[in-house]
């Protein structure tokens, strides 16, 4: 009985692999496809991916509150400036056609994994008081 068990195991587990395979292929294309359209719209009005987190969320608070007065200012006016692009229904392009953006620039991220890597290890440090 345990020969039988293990071969039929051996098939569902190289299925699952190779569904896993495509799985991730077709994730990967999606991903690719997302990221290029999203980063043509924010382009479109010069914003950064970093600048649509929302500054409510704790951990995006907090970065925001230990980052450099310069990266404040920059994403402070690259928002304004987005809002008015829109208000006037204009592109960045229209004004400033040679302007080289980096879209996906990172300037908060790696500040706010560490904030959460630090809530998340705090909150398991403390688990056992939660009863």
């Amino acid at each position: 009985a345990k020969t039988t068990a293990t071969t039929t195991r051996q098939p569902t587990n190289s299925i699952t692999m190779a569904l896993r395979m495509v799985y991730d292929k077709a994730m990967g294309f999606a991903a690719r496809q997302y990221q290029a359209v999203l980063g043509n719209q924010l382009s479109q009005y010069g914003l950064r991916y970093e600048d649509l987190l929302i500054e409510e969320e704790a951990p995006v608070k907090e970065a925001l509150e230990l980052a450099d007065p310069e990266v404040l200012t920059a994403r402070t006016r690259r928002l304004k400036r987005a809002i008015d692009l829109s208000y006037k229904r204009k592109s960045l392009q229209d004004y400033a056609p040679n302007m080289q953006l980096d879209t996906f620039k990172s300037e908060l991220m790696p500040d706010i994994d560490k904030i959460r890597a630090r809530d998340h290890e705090y909150a398991q440090l403390n688990a056992h008081h939660k009863m």
